[in-house]
């Protein structure tokens, strides 16, 4: 893959990455205003469902950054038992089906966006929040994941790597 497009990819990732951190420090805002208003007798509605929106949204935009660096939760004991031609096999075929399931995930999660926009879906909670506006970030999330995914594949099927050997762990 060409280096811009890399740096591009690169961008996309870290761009998601300081998304997911300012839904969290967002998610922090609204636990410490929901415990500041219990302690002082105050409520502002909406305060948890909106906890749980950011919540997501920290989660589902980092997941292609996590990616990335390698710091996804792997089990790599069957490939570091097995001998490297046949590592490199079992390496694209999981990162095939990553990326089948990761478009699944993505086709999946943007057609839950567009059905909530099309029936005016709202909260069940006393915010009324239209659900495609909380839902969107995980949409997002799971198309950069997506990408992510593919690149990862690429990167094992040209012998840049092998995602066992970009783990923070190592056996």
């Amino acid at each position: 893959m060409p280096t811009a497009s890399r740096k591009a990819l690169d961008l996309l990732y870290d761009g998601a990455a300081a998304l997911a951190a300012l839904f969290m420090l967002l998610l922090l805002a609204a636990v410490l205003s929901s415990i500041l208003g219990r302690e002082f007798h105050f409520m502002i509605p909406g305060t948890d469902a909106y906890a749980g929106y950011f919540m997501a949204a920290s989660a589902f935009l980092a997941l292609a950054h996590t990616l990335r660096r390698g710091e996804h939760i792997r089990v790599s004991l069957v490939l570091s038992l097995l001998p490297q031609p046949w590592r490199k096999r079992m390496e694209i075929w999981a990162g095939m089906v990553s990326v089948v399931l990761g478009a699944l995930l993505a086709i999946f999660s943007v057609r839950l966006v567009m059905q909530s926009l099309s029936y005016n879906d709202i909260s069940t909670s006393n915010d009324a929040t239209p659900l495609w506006i909380p839902q969107l970030s995980m949409a997002i999330g799971t198309v950069i994941f997506f990408i992510a995914l593919l690149h990862d594949l690429v990167d094992t099927i040209s012998g840049k790597k092998l995602a066992s050997e970009s783990t923070a762990y190592h056996e």
